[in-house]
């Protein structure tokens, strides 16, 4: 009795173990390639849910149905006008014929190894044939929209022919062309980013530089040219000032003398005598101080008023 329950166990466990090897389930994100002794057989499973197999013989192999990642790594790229610059890719792609994928790749991981080779060769290519004005714009600019700093600065105002997007766009159908056979669809591929090597990229920044100390030397030369003129504006306008007010107190003083000597002269004519001594104590006063001492004779005129009373 007790024998037969451990033989009905064991079957049961048989059995279980049977069943495990002969079901795989796929996801709605997967579909799968099963294989048999390393070799594919039958179609692609792409239909989610419990699906049969044969158990311990063949072996269900996982792939995604969802778009990919691929980010290619930066390289040192010449272009076409012998401009050395860093180019960093990124691409989305995914899996569209799993059994050739499988025939031909294996997994994921070499299938980004391939890609590597395809989509760095096809951008290295790309940019080798294309100078550089062409990978770093899309569309011809309107001069009218463009506010220009210095004649030098007209460079980005020349026409190009094709343009960052659409060169990206052959280099997408060039490289899909070659990705066709690996059971592989490129959905897009794109120029990250586009710089400057070391090297060239200093002596960038030092035209750069160059360019602006330039442009700040003109305007500070603008800027003393403008202060000149306004300073010598200011001078002359302060000379005429000073020169019409020069002028005027002249003018005055001329008038102020000519009415003190119609004066004086009035005086003169109607007394002399008092004009006379008027213009002598003036003189004592303007001459005299309690520090001077005067030698004078008896008949000095000088004396005349001292002497007399009147």
């Amino acid at each position: 009795m007790i024998r037969s329950k451990s033989v009905q166990v064991a079957a049961l466990l048989a059995v279980l173990v049977v069943l495990n090897q002969g079901l795989y389930t796929v996801s709605e994100t997967e579909q799968v390639i099963l294989t048999q002794f390393g070799e594919p057989v039958g179609e692609p499973v792409v239909e989610p849910g419990l699906h049969v197999k044969v158990p311990f013989i063949q072996r269900p192999n996982y792939f995604e149905k969802r778009f990919l990642e691929w980010d290619g790594s930066p390289n040192q790229v010449p272009t076409r006008d012998k401009r050395f610059i860093w180019v960093d890719t990124y691409a989305r792609w995914r899996i569209t014929d799993p059994l050739l994928f499988f025939q031909r790749l294996r997994d994921e991981r070499g299938a980004q190894s391939r890609l590597d080779d395809i989509l760095d060769g096809e951008t290295r290519n790309a940019v080798a044939r294309h100078d550089l004005i062409e990978l770093v714009r899309s569309t011809n600019r309107d001069p009218d929209d463009v506010q220009l700093e210095s004649d030098e600065e007209a460079v980005i105002l020349e026409s190009i022919e094709r343009g960052r997007q659409e060169i990206t766009r052959a280099i997408l159908e060039t490289a899909s062309g070659r990705t066709a056979d690996l059971g592989i669809e490129l959905l897009d591929l794109r120029l990250k980013r586009i710089n400057y090597v070391e090297e060239v990229q200093q002596d960038v920044f030092a035209r750069m530089i160059a360019e602006r100390q330039r442009i700040a030397e003109q305007f500070r030369s603008e800027g003393q040219g403008e202060s000149a003129r306004i300073h010598g504006e200011r001078e002359r306008e302060l000379a005429q000032i000073q020169s019409e007010a020069y002028r005027q107190a002249q003018e005055l003083r001329g008038q102020a003398d000519a009415e003190a000597t119609r004066i004086y002269a009035d005086s003169y004519s109607r007394d002399a005598s008092f004009y006379a001594f008027t213009k002598s104590l003036e003189t004592y006063e303007q001459t005299m101080d309690p520090e001077t001492y005067f030698i004078l004779g008896t008949d000095s005129e000088l004396l005349q008023f001292l002497e007399s009373t009147r």
